[in-house]
């Protein structure tokens, strides 16, 4: 018996693994994708990508493990009821209670990881992004540039471009500068054979020497420019936003304890329902992966991700309710659990129970 229920283990761990992996592709893929834009116009630098990636893993394993599991189950078992083996095992005499037992037994692990990621993991990544992106606020615009890029600054004021770029940042190759004056009347444009950066040892202030160039300035559609050459020009390098901004996801778990804020409150809720998922969908896979082999491989795949769904809907909307202090806090989000917890005891159970009932009233009319 012990082997079969290895076997069954088994195949959903393999699914939840190969379903958890592309789904874990296509989302980080796409925040990549956003983080990468951002790159691109300036906000962020490009060699911090990988790092905001690497810490918000834990962020993006702790959603798509329960999801994982869950399709897991349908596909694994689903796939034996197709091909007869659940069939076999139940006339060998593993009963419906035996496999719904080893089955959540076998998801203990998937929900211990997954209550580790929400409580300590994630938080912490998330705190290791907070400071990147702080970092990168403050950076200068020099440090944020990007060798063969026309990058925005100064509010969207300031265009620049370069050839070249050292590897230390302090040199630079074939510059274009265009400033835009105020209220966005006139333009100022620079062009330099090379720049390198200047820093003031009284007050600080960082300056772009651009060297070998020319300034034109002017209003576009007029043919008054203004034209200077110059051997060596100077402009001052504007700083990032000052202060720095915390993100909500990056507060401890203790902390969320000790604080008195709905929206913390909520968030602490929220922490704590991403591992009771994993039980209860648990419980709703076993029995919706049911199917008849005329039916085909994927036909109970829709109303299951319904289901899915709607919990997780529902799970938002109670994280809602509770931060807008609609929900008292000691309801929280216990009531959305309770409904599918409820939902999944009469789907594995509720038939067989309505059947003996049928049997024994039909039974004392007989008698």
């Amino acid at each position: 018996m012990t082997i079969i229920f290895r076997y069954l283990i088994r195949q959903v761990m393999i699914s939840m693994v190969a379903v958890s992996g592309i789904l874990l592709l296509v989302f980080m893929s796409g925040r990549f994708l956003k983080y990468l834009g951002s790159a691109a116009e300036g906000e962020i630098a490009a060699d911090v990508l990988f790092s905001i990636m690497a810490f918000r893993f834990p962020g993006f394993l702790e959603l798509i493990l329960p999801l994982g599991l869950f399709i897991g189950i349908l596909l694994a078992y689903g796939r034996m009821y197709l091909e007869s083996e659940m069939t076999v095992l139940f006339a060998c005499g593993v009963s419906d209670r035996q496999l719904l037992t080893k089955t959540l037994l076998g998801s203990l692990p998937v929900m211990v990881v997954v209550g580790v990621m929400s409580l300590y993991v994630s938080p912490w990544g998330m705190k290791q992004v907070e400071q990147i992106f702080n970092e990168q606020r403050q950076a200068t615009e020099f440090e944020m540039l990007a060798p063969g890029r026309f990058q925005d600054f100064s509010a969207g004021n300031r265009v620049t471009y370069t050839e070249g770029l050292s590897d230390d940042k302090r040199e630079l190759r074939g510059v274009f500068i265009a400033e835009y004056g105020k209220d966005g009347e006139g333009i100022t444009i620079f062009t330099a054979n090379s720049g390198s950066q200047l820093i003031d040892g009284e007050t600080g202030s960082r300056f772009l020497i651009l060297e070998e160039g020319g300034r034109f300035n002017g209003e576009p559609g007029r043919l008054d420019y203004n034209v200077t050459g110059f051997e060596a020009y100077g402009l001052k390098i504007e700083s990032g936003e000052k202060g720095t901004r915390e993100l909500e996801e990056g507060l401890s778990t203790l902390a969320l304890m000790k604080s008195d804020n709905l929206e913390d409150r909520a968030l602490l809720h929220w922490r704590f329902s991403l591992p009771l998922i994993v039980p209860i969908v648990t419980l709703l896979a076993v029995r919706l992966s049911r199917v008849n082999p005329r039916q085909g491989r994927f036909f109970h795949l829709l109303p299951a991700m319904l289901v899915y769904i709607t919990y997780l809907g529902l799970l938002i909307v109670a994280r809602d309710a509770l931060a807008d202090g609609k929900v008292p806090e000691w309801i929280g989000m216990l009531w959305v659990h309770a409904l599918f917890l409820a939902f999944g005891l009469w789907l594995q159970f509720g038939p067989a129970w309505l059947h003996k009932r049928r049997a024994l009233k039909e039974a004392r009319t007989h008698a």
